[in-house]
């Protein structure tokens, strides 16, 4: 995957609640910011939540929890769930 640098001004990621430190701190703001984007992309229905979990390159559990941290709904419908448990009823001996 190509990546791009991008300089944001620090109060953007103060309000966001991004936190900065040192060197190594760069690469957790960006994967931050990465989840942020993702998570937008997501709420705004452009993307599945699995890809958007994909996008940032974070598992799907965490990003689910990332999720719930900033009270965003997973859009899960009773035909997602009828769905699953159709797949679950396959899956069993």
């Amino acid at each position: 995957m190509t990546t791009v640098q991008v300089d944001l001004p620090a109060e953007l990621l103060k309000t966001a609640k991004v936190q900065i430190a040192g060197q190594t701190g760069r690469a957790m703001v960006s994967l931050e910011v990465a989840k942020l984007i993702a998570l937008e992309l997501f709420r705004e229905g452009e993307v599945s939540l699995g890809r958007a979990a994909e996008l940032c390159g974070v598992a799907l559990a965490e990003f689910m929890d990332f999720a719930a941290e900033r009270a965003v709904p997973l859009h899960y419908t009773p035909d997602d769930l009828a769905q699953d448990r159709r797949l679950i009823e396959s899956l069993s001996p």
